[in-house]
């Protein structure tokens, strides 16, 4: 873990000293968020609406986040390091999953603010809990499969093209749990109870991409 930890470290230094990825995410959320309040014509939305936009949102702008992960390794030289280092490349993967990991949750921080205030009702706290829930195994699923697409779309001209290509149809099921999770919480009544099954198959597409990205990232770092 030790790699992993200063890979890491070095990626939030770089973030801090010249933000990019940050800024880019929450500039792209909170435009998402007022042109659905105005274009609606609605101050509230609720239930399966209500979860589309607000995931969507993050869906698209974790997509800007994924297409810059790996560019200051490819600029810089940092493959080569790694391959050059008496370290295991997964190493790499893991401290750019946990990267992209806390640049979403940073972004959700103000993001979701600003999706209560323009789009949902007086009274979102019940669904907060929930929520956090649902957004961290969201996250854990954006962060496993943006790191291996990211890396795989590296080392090609069109990588703007080629990430959101790859990595929305491997998203969309995780998409599909998270907004099934989200709707009760959203309801016009109050917020419900987290669906059993829908946790139960976001939790799971978590383990198994996370599982299948750690095998084949070594592979694909070499290549």
């Amino acid at each position: 873990m030790r790699p992993s930890v200063a890979l890491l470290r070095k990626d939030l230094l770089l973030e801090r000293r010249a933000p990019e990825a940050v800024p880019a995410m929450l500039l792209f959320s909170l435009t998402t968020f007022v042109l659905f309040h105005f274009g609606l014509g609605r101050d509230e939305v609720s239930g399966q609406m209500a979860a589309g936009v607000l995931l969507v949102t993050l869906l698209f702008a974790a997509i800007l986040g994924i297409n810059r992960l790996f560019v200051s390794e490819q600029e810089e030289g940092g493959f080569d390091g790694v391959l050059l280092a008496p370290i295991d490349r997964t190493a790499l993967f893991v401290a750019k999953a946990a990267g992209l990991f806390l640049f979403l949750s940073l972004v959700e921080i103000v993001a979701v603010a600003a999706f209560a205030i323009l789009l949902l009702g007086p009274s979102p706290w019940p669904a907060l809990p929930g929520l956090l829930l649902t957004l961290a195994l969201l996250n854990a699923a954006l962060a496993v499969v943006g790191a291996l697409v990211s890396a795989l779309a590296i080392r090609t001209r069109a990588r703007d093209l080629i990430v959101p290509i790859v990595a929305l149809p491997l998203l969309t099921p995780a998409l599909i749990a998270a907004a099934r999770l989200a709707a009760p919480l959203f309801a016009a009544g109050g917020a419900q109870a987290l669906p059993t099954k829908w946790l139960a198959v976001l939790a799971l597409y978590d383990l198994v991409f996370g599982l299948l990205a750690y095998a084949v990232f070594d592979f694909l770092l070499e290549d």
